[in-house]
């Protein structure tokens, strides 16, 4: 003890205690100065090697997620599950390379078809209104609906716009009822008239749409229209038919001529020209002059009514001959006096 009631201590002892110094050992000193040594360098003069260290630190990092992963293959079995897997996909390739897919599409439908119908959504039943001359079975075929289909995956919408791509189909509705039923209810077009263009007759509706081709004598008593666009006026010579009252039974046929007017072609073969602008008019005058001449009974070939308030008619070469005969005595009389 110094005077001071202190405890005195070595020089030696002091350093050590100050500085923390760390006997040195044979075989360890190097480590543990170096230890020391880190810990009173101050920041400033750290080695700029020193600076790669976080780099490293994150390459040791994800080089440990490698390796975990890989332990984690490792473990019993997670790579059986792998293997699996992968021969799995390779079949997988292969079935479809090899028309297998294809081949079960072509029987069961797809995939997401045949998991609706596993489901318990299958098209058990399919309810048809409104057809007359169309079969169920052309109906189906059209709307391409059948035991392959789900009723999940059947897109309505589809289905509609398959069935009015049907001629004789004029409207469709399409409804689903879950779990298992379809219902189609569909408008039939009407044959209205037939209609001759290039040769071919074909059964058309009122708003001119061709139905079916004329296969047999069920559709020769409708009105007939010829030429180019004639089906697409239908509905304004069937009101000219209209007009022409009691001669409506006489006219054979309307012929479209230049997509402009209307020609007449009656049952004896007269031909009546009707004008483009009035033809209700016109049919107004044939008809007066029917019933005080009776001048679609005569040898006339046509009679033509297009020059309003005036009628041209032009007769038979027998009637014209025959005329030319009756004539001819009263024009040698006129010479001769």
């Amino acid at each position: 003890m110094d005077g001071g009631r202190r405890i005195l201590r070595s020089l030696r002892e002091s350093f050590s205690a100050r500085h923390s110094l760390v006997p040195i050992v044979p075989g360890e000193a190097p480590y543990a100065l170096a230890a020391a040594a880190a810990a009173t360098i101050p920041p400033a003069a750290v080695p700029a090697a020193a600076a790669v260290a976080p780099r490293a630190s994150a390459r040791r990092t994800r080089g440990g997620r490698l390796l975990s992963r890989l332990a984690l293959l490792g473990r019993p079995g997670v790579g059986a599950l792998a293997t699996l897997a992968l021969f799995a996909a390779i079949g997988a390739v292969g079935f479809v390379e090899n028309g297998g897919y294809a081949a079960l599409v072509a029987s069961e439908g797809e995939l997401y078809d045949i998991a609706g119908r596993v489901a318990g959504f299958p098209i058990s039943a399919v309810t048809i209104t409104g057809q007359s001359r169309l079969t169920e079975r052309e109906l189906l075929d059209a709307a391409g609906v059948g035991p392959r289909n789900s009723l999940p995956f059947l897109d309505a919408t589809a289905v509609r716009d398959r069935l009015m791509q049907v001629p004789l189909v004029k409207s469709a509705r399409v409804m689903k009822l879950y779990p298992d039923r379809l219902v189609i209810a569909i408008e039939e077009r009407q044959p209205s008239a037939l209609w001759q263009r290039d040769g071919r007759v074909a059964v058309i509706s009122e708003d001119g749409v061709p139905i079916d081709e004329l296969r047999d004598q069920r559709y020769l008593g409708l009105p007939f229209v010829v030429g180019e666009g004639a089906q697409k006026r239908l509905l304004e010579f069937l009101m000219l038919m209209t007009k022409a009252g009691d001669l409506a039974h006489r006219i054979k046929a309307g012929v479209l001529v230049a997509g402009r007017r209307w020609n007449f072609e009656m049952t004896n073969g007269v031909t009546v020209k009707l004008p483009e602008i009035g033809p209700s008019g016109a049919l107004e005058t044939l008809a007066r002059l029917q019933r005080e001449a009776r001048i679609l009974d005569k040898d006339v070939m046509f009679i033509d009514l297009r020059i309003p308030d005036r009628v041209s008619v032009r007769l038979t070469e027998e009637a014209a001959a025959a005329r030319e005969a009756q004539l001819a005595p009263r024009k040698s009389t006129k010479s001769g006096g």
